[in-house]
């Protein structure tokens, strides 16, 4: 199966706050980053569209004419729990440093770890195997295209933080 996975554009939100599941608003360059992305699809025949429920990513599915694509909560971000739309310099939570140290398995406050993530991100690729599709599109984030690598063989776990594609990128992937 081909996926093609969609990260949505850039957020308005600060540098350097930790917006997770939070529903955040994006950049003014909405329009030309979408334009761009929407190239890297144009020509695409999908048996099937999902999309992020988070406006940022149905608001991209929309413009790049999949305006019914199937939302699925297995393809929100992150959920830092009590950590969402805070600094993550000023986040005084003393597990934050055990996160840090151990991202992949030590849940954010009230809120989950690499490796949650991954089993629903993994949950919904195996689903879609399962079903028989030929060749999707799944408009996300960055945490989710991350997931999605790691379970194609592409990343290795503890480098997906550190290698999570550009904001409007187009990553694809065979399962």
């Amino acid at each position: 199966m081909k996926v093609k996975l969609i990260r949505h554009t850039s957020v308005d939100v600060p540098q350097g706050i930790c917006y997770g599941q939070t529903d955040v608003p994006l950049k003014d360059t909405f329009p030309q980053e979408a334009s761009a992305t929407h190239k890297h699809i144009a020509t695409d025949d999908f048996d099937r569209v999902f999309t992020s429920p988070l406006s940022r990513c149905t608001k991209l599915a929309d413009y790049c004419g999949y305006p019914d694509a199937i939302r699925d909560d297995r393809l929100k971000e992150l959920d830092f729990g009590e950590w969402e739309m805070q600094r993550f310099d000023r986040i005084a939570d003393p597990r934050m440093q055990e996160w840090f140290d151990d991202f992949l398995n030590v849940p954010a406050t009230g809120g989950e770890s690499f490796m949650m993530q991954f089993q629903r991100v993994s949950a919904f690729l195996d689903e879609m195997k399962q079903q028989g599709h030929q060749h999707i599109a799944v408009f996300a984030h960055g945490g989710v295209l991350a997931c999605a690598q790691v379970y194609a063989g592409l990343l290795k776990p503890e480098e997906a933080f550190s290698l999570i594609p550009p904001y409007g990128a187009v990553v694809q992937i065979e399962i």
